[in-house]
């Protein structure tokens, strides 16, 4: 057994970053596997207060080095039940960082977690040094917990062994989630873990949105808000329905006036631009607005290049994170992409135009089939030109425009100038000469990158001025 150390343990230090001059050992995040997983067990199951290490221990790990890294927490107590685990694995993003020196961002198979060098200068050999508070931690914050053991996994092997079997709990969660919709309760669910890192962050969870981690489901909620009140998720009464297309309610403008300190007063489930949900900084993903095709993009945390709009993940999620809620970017969990109000007032899938390769075939079922092969990846448009060559040679819908499923209501008019300009002209001018007024439409997408309601937009245009009869 390690030697007892006596950890800086504290709220205050939740949202501590560690640095690369101060960093002493990296876990998991883009350089390496990592997940945390919670599994309810029967009493005689757990021994309580027990760390299993699996893998070189902390000593035996480089100083400056990236290593997989794996946790698994298995919980005993008699009010806990299976919709629980999800709830007590989040909590490590708050609890794991009241420890001084401890960094950990994301959840479930994203996480990233940073030593710092003051927890190597007190002592620390051993990771059993640092979970065993973390299990006194838990009990004291979540008192239905009566048992609580945890294994490290550092082994890469293993880690990759143990990261399979929990995605298959992940996706059991999951399934289980996306049988239910927003019409079939009269209670949603809020949270606010992430206001440590977010603060006005106001977290909705609901059937047909789940949270922006994705680790939370209104079933996750539900058990939480029942065995800790006063917790970190709450009930918010299904209440004042405003809008049922862009999912706008009373009580949800409400809660998101108290838990985000005033900052706002409207904030709407299923759109993206008109008071869209606030975004947290944990989120899987991210959406972004590109106004040059009038169509949304898409990229997860692993997506390493740039999109079509020239910026990163990394760039977009500094932009957006922060509790912040901000019109043309929006934090997404996995799990919305199946949910049949996903972004619905907006036009749905009819309005995704880009998504990164990885997560497009993740997420593929629940893409409609008319609409998948019209969504570009990273193979088929790397920048804002080689993306409209690609939507005008799908023929995707926010060319000629939008006509959301939900309504059936054409919301966007399509690809549209809002200027004339003398250079569109000489443009025309040139290929009408080129094919001696012979026009192929097919043409006009491929030489000028113009849909035929555009040309016809300049074509009109020279006609009122003379030029072309």
């Amino acid at each position: 057994m390690a030697e007892e150390i006596q950890l800086d343990i504290s709220p205050m230090y939740e949202g501590e970053r560690i640095r690369k001059d101060d960093l002493w050992v990296e876990m998991g995040g883009p350089k390496a596997d990592g997940f945390e997983l919670t599994l309810a067990a029967s009493m005689d199951e757990v021994e309580d207060g027990k760390v299993t290490i699996i893998g070189p221990d902390l000593k035996d790990v480089k100083e400056g080095s990236t290593i997989p890294f794996g946790m698994i927490f298995k919980v005993a107590g008699e009010k806990i039940e299976k919709d629980l685990e999800s709830i007590i694995e989040r909590r490590n993003h708050a609890l794991l960082s009241y420890i001084s020196g401890l960094m950990h961002l994301n959840q479930r198979y994203d996480i990233w977690m940073r030593l710092g060098k003051s927890l190597q200068k007190k002592g620390v050999t051993s990771w059993e040094q640092i979970f065993k508070p973390v299990i006194n931690l838990y009990k004291a914050e979540m008192p239905f917990i009566e048992k609580m053991e945890v294994t490290i996994v550092t082994d890469p092997a293993k880690v990759k062994e143990e990261l399979e079997k929990a995605m298959q709990v992940y996706r059991a969660r999951d399934e289980r989630a996306k049988g239910l919709h927003d019409e079939d309760v009269d209670v949603f669910y809020g949270c606010t873990l992430c206001q440590a890192f977010a603060p006005t962050s106001a977290c909705v969870v609901t059937p047909d949105r789940p949270s922006l981690c994705g680790a939370i489901t209104w079933f996750d909620g539900r058990a939480a808000a029942k065995v800790d009140p006063e917790g970190p998720q709450f009930p918010i009464p299904k209440e004042g329905l405003k809008d049922p297309i862009t999912g706008e309610y009373e009580s949800i403008n409400q809660m998101a006036a108290k838990r985000s300190g005033g900052e706002y007063t409207v904030m709407k489930l299923y759109t993206f631009f008109d008071a869209p949900h606030t975004s947290c900084g944990c989120f899987e993903t991210i959406g972004f607005y590109m106004p040059e095709v009038d169509g949304i993009g898409i990229c997860d945390r692993e997506y390493k290049g740039n999109a079509p709009n020239g910026l990163p993940f990394s760039t977009m999620a500094g932009q957006t994170g922060g509790g912040k809620q901000v019109v043309g970017f929006l934090g997404m969990g996995v799990l919305y992409y199946f949910s049949p109000k996903f972004l619905q007032a907006d036009g749905g899938w009819r309005r995704i135009v880009w998504m990164s390769k990885r997560l497009k075939e993740r997420v593929k079922e629940g893409i409609p089939a008319e609409m998948y092969d019209k969504i570009a990846t990273e193979d088929d448009a790397t920048d804002l030109e080689s993306l409209k060559r690609f939507l005008l040679k799908v023929d995707h819908p926010v060319v000629t425009g939008v006509v959301r499923p939900v309504d059936n209501k054409k919301i966007t008019e399509g690809w549209k100038f809002e200027e004339i300009t003398d250079e569109l002209k000489e443009q025309v001018i040139a290929f009408i000469e080129k094919y001696e007024g012979e026009i192929d439409t097919d043409n006009v997408k491929n030489e000028l990158l113009m849909s035929e309601g555009q040309f016809m937009q300049v074509v009109e245009a020279l006609q009122a001025d003379g030029v072309l009869e």
